[in-house]
């Protein structure tokens, strides 16, 4: 349906437009892109009856690890540091481009059910070609980057690269993939963390992501254990120290973030640095609470995610925007963060973190139609004076009922139509039975 036309009629149309405008009609999209809102008397390729639905941009999550999604519910109970060693950097290590390939297809499934029509990612140090082949295969927006590992203790053999191989390998997946697929896919920098990266790959990736204008995109000040490693090994705590090698800047989104100083908070306001806030992630690891609230006071960037499914365990942004709006209202007041922001910071927030904003985040007429269909018409929604507040409070991932995304039906009636459910579901099993054997981690089976 990507060059065809979709009629949204008789429809709930949030916009999260600068107006932040609700429009009772219709929503006309031709050649991917929303060309009429409001009442729509042309005809369309396909129909689809929205009554009793609110239409909203969909959700866009800026900390994913598709690469991870297999590994759920095999790293729980864990601190982060430990989570890292003991379970997930094994279980990368184990990947074969087979089980990459399953983990990403069933991570993008999920998300695609839940409403996110596009994600920020970090997968591991290989295999991530096969990343991108399954994000181009189902239709669904991803920026990727595949994870850089040049440092670091404990590291398996399988991660640990030289700087150059490192360098090199990123440069390649930037030239094959960065704006394929009429744009929807993208390439970024990824390397992990401060600890596992060496100041030389730092250095090159901060000089490398400004000559080739992509986003670069790394975890910081998540947990106190990290930044006291950090400190040890630079002298510096995080976000001080990816200032000095070039990582605080508009093109630099940086997850977590849970553990700041006034400094820290000054560098990221004056810099124009991305935070994605991963509240979820942050609870189940034992990291912390972000000062989400008062990094928006002081005008800094904050979007969401859901992080890797072996965090969370779930990938699901309705999670997301309800805990990170309860756990600044439990530090800050009943008024912290409402609704409207936090619909805001799902959706348009993580548009500009992408660098997007003009494409994608709103319903407004020239954008891409990436777009979530959301039935009302549950008990869990009854009554609701205010949709916006009963979809941030109240709505769950089972709700979406249709999901467009660049102009094409990606999910009818809760049915995936890009991808097949039942062999996504059948290929993990299968491949995560494999991983743990190869992984060969006490406790665990397929």
């Amino acid at each position: 349906m990507m060059n065809g036309s979709v009629l949204i009629k008789g429809g709930t149309i949030i916009t999260v437009s600068d107006t932040d405008a609700i429009i009772a009609g219709d929503l006309l999209v031709r050649d991917g892109r929303i060309v009429a809102i409001g009442a729509v008397d042309q005809a369309a390729d396909e129909t689809i009856d929205a009554r009793g639905c609110a239409v909203l941009p969909g959700f866009i999550q800026t900390h994913i690890h598709l690469c991870q999604t297999l590994f759920r519910g095999a790293a729980d109970d864990l601190p982060l540091i430990d989570w890292l060693k003991q379970r997930v950097w094994p279980l990368e290590a184990a990947h074969t481009p087979e089980s990459i390939r399953a983990s990403a297809r069933l991570g993008i499934a999920e998300l695609i059910k839940g409403g996110t029509t596009c994600a920020l990612t970090m997968e591991t140090v290989n295999h991530t070609g096969e990343v991108f082949h399954a994000v181009e295969e189902s239709g669904f927006r991803a920026t990727v980057g595949k994870c850089m590992m040049d440092a670091g203790e404990d590291v398996p053999v399988a991660l640990h690269e030289e700087t150059e191989t490192s360098i090199n390998a990123s440069l390649a997946l930037l030239e094959e993939w960065h704006r394929r697929a009429d744009g929807r896919i993208r390439y970024c920098f990824a390397p992990r963390f401060a600890i596992s990266c060496t100041r030389t790959l730092l250095e090159r990736v901060a000089q490398l992501a400004r000559e080739r204008g992509v986003l670069v995109h790394t975890h910081a000040s998540e947990n106190r254990t990290e930044i006291e490693l950090v400190e040890q090994i630079t002298g510096q705590r995080n976000i001080a120290y990816l200032n000095t090698v070039g990582l605080a800047a508009p093109h630099v989104a940086l997850a977590h973030c849970v553990h700041l100083n006034d400094e820290e908070l000054g560098i990221l306001a004056r810099t124009g640095t991305h935070v994605l806030h991963c509240p979820s992630s942050n609870l189940k690891l034992g990291s912390g609470i972000a000062p989400v609230a008062e990094m928006l006071e002081r005008g800094i960037s904050v979007s969401l995610g859901a992080d890797g499914a072996p965090c969370n365990n779930r990938l699901d942004m309705f999670t997301e925007v309800r805990t990170a709006a309860l756990l600044q209202k439990a530090q800050r007041g009943a008024d912290a963060l409402p609704a409207r922001r936090m619909l805001r910071l799902a959706t348009i927030a993580g548009a500009r973190a992408l660098g997007l904003q003009a494409e994608i985040g709103s319903l407004e007429v020239g954008k891409r139609a990436d777009i979530m269909i959301l039935n009302l018409e549950r008990l869990h929604l009854m009554p609701r004076p205010d949709v916006i507040s009963s979809i941030v409070y109240a709505a769950e991932a089972s709700d979406v009922r249709d999901v467009l995304i660049n102009g094409r039906v990606v999910l009818r009636d809760g049915e995936l139509i890009s991808m097949s459910e039942r062999e996504v579901m059948s290929a993990a099993r299968t491949q995560a039975e494999l991983l743990f054997q190869r992984a060969a981690i006490s406790g665990l089976r397929g």
